[in-house]
């Protein structure tokens, strides 16, 4: 039993890959799975709403169940309501856009994100995964871990080279969440996409553990390191009035 429920998430996982839906084959051969036991499992997430499929083309996609949840998460957590005003604030200072992000086990999962008044920007996709050692709310929400997670995540994240300053040094790692720390925010130079630069700051709660973090990004070409740095002192009044309202768990 435990198996198949592990298959049907993984299934859900991938569809969520494909946007415009996903024949059958291709999903199994992604997945792994005989196109029989593939159809099987389609089908009754197909009953609850979870997956939906086009009779005409024959695709599969992900169903407004998921969605559903995802809204009532949204609101238990207090994300939508009461973060995204503030985040609007935030971009209509910077002029870039803001995201946000929550730590999902060695992951971040973006929840928010708002556009700036820039022509060319950079997007995050709520729902979307990322990598923690390479980004700016990633390096904070590792920073700002509870203790036993900070540890765990220092001593056995995965750590590879995603762009042209990745961290891939164990030790290196180190240092960079102990500077993040004790400075209380991040910069992700080139480190998860060439041409990208980002500046994040944690949202703690009473405890000082991370209840999410929010980040300034925008394209190398018209961002330095020093002009994100200059951002700091609003993200960090915004990520102060979110600590006070956001729910916590």
């Amino acid at each position: 039993m435990a198996d198949m429920v592990g298959k049907a998430l993984r299934l859900l996982s991938l569809l969520g890959e494909y946007p415009d839906g996903v024949g059958l084959s291709e999903l199994a051969r992604s997945a792994g799975f005989p196109v029989s036991t593939t159809h099987r499992l389609l089908g009754s997430l197909q009953a609850e709403g979870f997956v939906r499929s086009d009779p005409d083309s024959k695709r599969y996609a992900l169903g407004l169940r998921l969605f559903e949840l995802g809204q009532q998460v949204s609101h238990a957590r207090g994300f939508a309501g009461v973060a995204l005003p503030v985040m609007q604030r935030l971009s209509d200072e910077t002029g870039e856009p803001t995201l946000m992000a929550v730590l999902d086990g060695t992951d971040q999962v973006y929840v928010h994100a708002v556009q700036g008044r820039q022509q060319v920007q950079i997007r995050g996709e709520p729902g979307r995964r990322g990598p923690l050692h390479c980004t700016s709310m990633g390096k904070c929400l590792v920073a700002f871990a509870a203790e036993a997670d900070r540890a765990r995540l220092v001593a056995e994240l995965g750590l590879p080279a995603l762009a042209p300053n990745t961290i891939t040094g164990r030790t290196a790692f180190a240092e960079e969440i102990a500077a993040v720390r004790d400075r209380g925010f991040a910069i992700a130079d080139e480190e998860h996409e060439a041409g990208i630069r980002a500046v994040g700051v944690p949202v703690c709660g009473p405890d000082g553990v991370a209840l999410a973090a929010l980040s300034t990004a925008a394209p190398a070409y018209r961002m330095t390191v020093a002009r994100l740095e200059e951002f700091v002192p609003a993200l960090r009044a915004a990520a102060r009035e979110l600590a006070a309202v956001l729910p916590r768990g």
